[in-house]
C-alpha cells in the first residue's frame, strides 16, 4: 500500500501596504504616474485626514477613499489574502502606523505584507520658501509685534543683517552663514509682506521674485540671448550696458548710494570710473580723508575690497588688545 505525505498547504499572501506621500508645495491632484497606477489599483485606500487636499481630487479621479485611520495589526489584517491598500498619509507621514507596523516586523509572529514607500509628488528647488511666505502672512497678522512694523522701522535690521552675512563669510562658519542667509531672506519676505498693505502701490513676495526673474534674464544676453561672453570682464560689461540702458543714467555714478560705508564708497566709485575707462586724477587736497581716499581707491585698482582689509586688520587690532587685557601686569 503507498502512502504519500500530503504538502503543506501554502501560505497566504500577506498583501501589499503602500504609504503614499503628497507635497503640500504641490498642486494637489498633481500626482506621479506610478502613484495613479497604484491608487487605481488599490482594493482599498485610506486616509485618516478627511480634509487632506488630494481627496477631492482623488474622488473626482474616480478613487474611493475610506476616511479611516486602523492601528497596524488592523492594517496587516486588511491586506490578508494578497489585498493591497493604499495609505494617503497625513503632513505628519503616519508615525504611529509606521512604528506599530515596525513593532509588529521586529516581533516575528506575524505574517507582515509587503511595505513600499510611494512619493507621489516631490519638492521642486526653493519649494520651501512657500512655506516661509505662509508662516510670515500669518505672523504679519497675529503676532502684536510683527503687525505694527513698516518699511522704516525695519530698515535698520536690514543693515544689521547684511552685516552679520559678510560677517559670517568672513569667518568662514557655514552654520552661521546659513543662519544669517535666512535671516537676510527673512527680511526681503517681510518687507514684501508689508508691501501687499500698501493702500496705493501694493506689490508682493511674488512681484519682487518676477522683477528680478526679469532683470537676471536681460542682463545676461549671453545665457539667455545670442550674445557672447567668455570672461568675467565681458560678463560685467554686459550688465553695466545693459544696466545703463535701463535706467537712462547720464553718469557712472548714478544709482550709487552715498549712504554706504565711507571705504565701500569710495571702491565703488573708482570701480564705476575704471570699468568706464575715465582717468580721473584724485583731488590734491591735504587732509586724513584724502589720504584715505587713495588708500581705497588703489586697494580697489588692486583687486582688494578695502573695507574687508580694515575688518580684517581691525579683527587683529582686537585680538592683540584682548592678549593685553589678559596679560599679567607689568611691574
Amino acid at each position: 500500500m503507498n502512502t504519500t505525505t500530503p504538502e503543506p498547504a501554502p501560505a497566504a499572501d500577506p498583501g501589499r501596504i503602500v504609504l503614499l506621500t503628497t507635497s503640500h508645495r504641490v498642486a494637489p491632484g498633481l500626482l506621479s504616474w506610478p502613484a495613479w497606477q497604484a491608487l487605481r489599483a488599490a482594493d482599498r485606500v485610506l486616509c485618516a485626514d478627511g480634509a487632506h487636499p488630494q481627496l477631492p481630487y482623488l474622488r473626482e479621479a474616480g478613487i474611493r477613499v475610506d476616511e479611516d485611520s486602523p492601528a497596524a495589526e488592523e492594517l496587516v489584517e486588511a491586506c490578508a489574502g494578497g489585498r493591497t491598500v493604499v495609505v494617503v498619509a497625513t503632513g505628519e507621514g503616519e508615525p504611529r502606523l509606521t512604528d506599530g507596523l515596525a513593532r509588529l516586523a521586529g516581533s516575528g509572529r506575524v505574517s507582515m505584507p509587503e511595505l513600499e514607500l510611494l512619493p507621489a509628488s516631490y519638492d521642486l528647488p526653493g519649494a520651501r520658501l512657500l512655506d516661509l511666505v505662509q508662516v510670515m502672512d500669518r505672523i504679519r497678522v497675529e503676532c502684536p509685534w510683527s503687525s505694527q512694523q513698516t518699511h522704516k522701522g525695519l530698515a535698520k535690521y536690514g543693515i544689521e543683517e547684511a552685516y552679520e552675512l559678510v560677517e559670517a563669510i568672513e569667518e568662514g562658519d557655514r552654520d552661521e552663514l546659513r543662519e544669517e542667509l535666512g535671516d537676510v531672506l527673512l527680511q526681503v519676505v517681510f518687507h514684501a509682506r508689508i508691501a501687499e498693505e500698501d493702500p496705493e502701490t501694493p506689490f508682493s513676495i511674488d512681484d519682487v521674485a518676477g522683477g528680478i526673474v526679469t532683470k537676471l534674464i536681460h542682463r545676461h544676453p549671453h545665457v539667455f540671448g545670442d550674445e557672447t561672453a567668455t570672461t568675467p570682464e565681458e560678463v560685467k560689461e554686459h550688465w553695466l550696458r545693459t544696466k545703463a540702458t535701463e535706467k537712462q543714467r547720464t553718469s557712472v555714478t548714478d544709482g550709487i548710494p552715498l549712504g554706504q560705508p565711507a571705504l565701500a564708497l569710495t571702491a565703488k566709485l573708482a570701480s564705476r570710473a575704471r570699468t568706464a575707462g575715465l582717468e580721473v586724477p584724485l583731488p590734491s587736497t591735504e587732509g586724513i580723508g584724502y589720504e584715505l581716499l587713495a588708500l581705497a581707491t588703489r586697494a580697489e585698482a588692486e583687486g582688494i575690497d578695502p573695507e574687508a582689509a580694515l575688518r580684517a586688520a581691525a579683527r587683529v587690532y582686537r585680538d592683540t588688545i584682548r592678549e593685553r587685557e589678559a596679560a599679567p601686569p607689568q611691574p
